[in-house]
Formats: C-alpha cells, structure tokens, sequence
C-alpha cells in the first residue's frame, strides 16, 4: 500500500452560513491539498463533522471529492460505526471503485473489550472488498485498542494493511512499529508526534493541520521519511503552535477557521459544535497570514 505512505488529510466538510453543504468551498479545499504536495484525502472522517451530516449529504460530499480529485490523488473513505452489522452491510452495497482502502474506527460509546474490539474488525476484514485501516483515537472512543490486538488483526487478515495511531502514546506507537508484521503500516494521527512517529519507523500520517498547510506540512513528512531529520524538525517547530490551536477548542472549529483565513471557506461548525472564540480566532488568523507570506 505504497499509496498510504506520506500526507493524507482528513477533509472538511465546509458549510455555508446556513450550514447547508458548500460544494464549490468544498471543491476549492481538494485543489488545495492536490495543488500542494499531499499524498492522498480521506473522505468522511471526523474531521468532516460525518456524524451530523445527512445520508444524501454524505453522498453529496462523495460525489463532489471524487469528482473534483478526477483520480489524481489516492482516496480512502471513512466507513465506521459503533454498529458492526451497520458497517458490514455498508461495505457490501457501496461501490469502492474511486477508494484504493477504507478507514475504520474502533467502536465509541459502546466500550467493547479488546475480544470485542478485534471482532467487529474481523467481521469487518471479511466483508470488505478493499484493504482496512484501523483508526485507534481512545479520546474519542472511549477504549484503548491496545498494540496486541491491532497485531493480532495485522496477522489473521491481509487486508488490514494500516492503523492511524491516535493514542497521542509514542511508546504504544513504538511498540506498533516495532512488533506488526513487515507491511503493516503505522500512521500517525496525532500532528503533534507525527514526525517522532516517522523517524521511529511510522509510514506517515493521516492530518488535520497539514489541511490548513499542506504544502509545509507534507514537506516535513516527506524530509522525516528520508531522514533529513534537521531540517524536518525546522518545519515542525514551525507549525507545532498552530497544531495546538487547532485543537484548543476541538476539532474541526480550529482547521475551518484557518480555511476562512485562507479565503476558502466559510468557519461554519454544525451544533453540538461551536465557533472557536475571538481570541483563538484572531491568533490563527495571523499565524495563517505568517505562514501565507513567507
């Protein structure tokens, strides 16, 4: 899966201020990230606020992303649930034929063990018809899917290819790298440890900021890949405060407020989500305009 080594980005969902789906911001988001030296998008993420999005809204975002990507980039779609038999059943009607793997998260809410945890993906590796990765984020989750099972589930199944490692744990990623099979792929989906992660053996990175700077961001990844580790750190330093406030207060509110900076999108959030505040708003907008004139 040479394709999910380097930058992906967890794409927006941009609305307009009516919070219907702004296809032509959204349009604008994807040349962006193509225009800029990232690896591949993925679509449908958390970051793309999936959870308040209707299900014809869903397809309207498909449509668009795929559409405007004409193939240039590598695709990956997220396909998660809670429900196991929810996403078997999505797997086996949708169409896959513009997606090279899907991105599935481990079941939130429900707080499965790790026997579990490994059989919602087991019945998830069976049914579907492209490679899997994993999305371990216990922030968001509730459960940890600890390094023995994500190597368990590398082993037993050869189209679980990847996992984005979102523990925010360089030890627990270490310990991935480390011990998974040969070909298995950690990612990293923490932007903080993302160049950690790649010079201790990680394939690279599945990213919130690097949407806002791809063209700094992904050339941090790629120097960190071939360990030109001086000069990576220089790109990381430079971007590591604008990674805290993105997340300062939550996710995708930080991103889409650099995106209005950007002049591409609106910074419209749909309920529960919220607006990040004027003083939050003002620091992103002149670190945007920092990073935009250099």
């Amino acid at each position: 899966m040479q394709s999910l080594i380097g930058t992906g980005v967890a794409l927006v969902t941009p609305f307009k201020n009516d919070f219907s789906v702004d296809v032509q911001a959204l349009k604008a988001i994807v040349n962006f990230q193509i225009d800029n030296g990232i690896d591949y998008l993925v679509v449908l993420g958390t970051t793309a606020e999936t959870a308040t999005l209707s299900k014809a809204e869903k397809e309207l975002v498909i449509k668009t992303i795929v559409e405007t990507n004409n193939k240039r980039l590598p695709l990956v779609l997220g396909v998660g649930s809670n429900n196991t038999q929810e996403v078997v059943e999505e797997l086996r009607i949708r169409d896959f034929s513009d997606f090279v793997a899907v991105l599935s998260v481990s079941p939130y809410y429900n707080k499965p063990t790790q026997e579990g945890i490994y059989q919602h993906f087991k019945a998830i590796a069976e049914a579907s018809p492209i490679p899997v990765i994993l999305y371990n984020v216990p922030g968001r989750t509730a459960s940890n899917m600890l390094p023995s099972t994500i190597i368990r589930l590398a082993s037993d199944f050869k189209n679980i290819v990847a996992v984005k490692e979102a523990a925010g744990d360089i030890v627990q990623a270490m310990k991935l790298i480390q011990n998974a099979p040969k070909d298995f792929l950690v990612i990293s989906g923490d932007d903080m440890i993302t160049l950690p992660m790649i010079l201790a053996g990680g394939a690279g990175v599945i990213s919130v900021i690097a949407e806002g700077f791809p063209k700094q961001f992904s050339e941090m990844v790629h120097l960190g890949l071939n360990k030109r580790v001086e000069e990576a750190y220089k790109l990381h330093y430079l971007l590591a405060d604008s990674i805290d406030m993105i997340f300062e207060q939550g996710n995708p509110a930080g991103i889409k407020e650099v995106f209005k900076a950007l002049g591409l999108a609106e910074n419209t959030v749909r309920l529960p989500l919220v607006n990040v505040n004027e003083d939050l708003a003002n620091r992103l907008n002149i670190f945007t305009n920092k990073i935009s004139n250099m």
